[in-house]
């Protein structure tokens, strides 16, 4: 799974840009949603590389984040952490039981939300392959 993390918000953004973030349900900063590892998504990604984190999340990260940022679709229902991490690859999300995105806290300890993953210490735009795990834990 491949998880996508807004870090820029809307000032001077491009009108198409800004239609893509909305419809991949990005639509704050430091949302995230889960994507599968498909052709499609990975050109989205490449579209979307200036103004989201992304990279591949592990199944401890995965678990936590569900656990502690899932939202149920029904309010006051409680979530099965363990029922929705073996469903999120047999189902599409919009028949979980959660919703398909996630408010994230900004991240303890901050970020250089300007430059691109491998440029400083700090930078996480683009690609962060599993170091996207550190950015999400200190997200939650």
């Amino acid at each position: 799974m491949i998880i996508a993390i807004r870090i820029s918000g809307l000032v001077e953004m491009q009108t198409k840009v800004e239609e893509t973030l909305f419809r991949t349900r990005l639509r704050r900063k430091y949302a995230a949603v889960l994507l599968k590892p498909t052709a499609e998504n990975q050109k989205l990604l490449l579209k979307l590389r200036n103004f989201i984190a992304y990279g591949d999340i592990n199944k401890e990260t995965l678990a936590l984040l569900i656990q502690k940022r899932g939202m149920p679709k029904v309010k006051g229902k409680k979530i099965d952490v363990d029922k929705v991490i073996e469903s999120l690859e047999k189902k599409n999300f919009n028949d979980l039981e959660i919703k398909p995105f996630f408010r994230l806290h900004p991240p303890r300890g901050g970020i250089d939300s300007k430059n691109h993953f491998g440029t400083s210490r700090k930078a996480v735009l683009g690609d962060n392959k599993n170091a996207i795990n550190d950015i999400l834990r200190r997200m939650l």
